[in-house]
């Protein structure tokens, strides 16, 4: 079955595991929750079509494995940048 659904931060905290935590942690302690939706929405939804909608697992990853990229479009420093 497939099921469409708006989600927002908190729903992203929810439904994300592993290393997404880490890098929603980081955003939310920069309060930078609504710039990384807008991100999220232009990375992996594009023009917002209905035939590209991201699956969980396709958000989780892009949280996961994209954190440096994500950070530095956010304008987020890391411990590693301020050394």
């Amino acid at each position: 079955m497939f099921v469409k659904k708006e989600v927002g931060f908190e729903d992203l905290k929810e439904m994300c595991w592993s290393g997404a935590i880490d890098t929603l942690n980081t955003v939310e302690e920069n309060d930078k929750e609504e710039e990384l939706m807008d991100l999220i929405e232009q990375e992996l939804c594009g023009c917002m079509c209905e035939e590209k909608i991201p699956t969980e697992t396709e958000v989780n990853d892009f949280l996961w494995f994209n954190d440096n990229y994500i950070f530095e479009v956010l304008e987020i420093e890391t411990e590693s940048e301020e050394e």
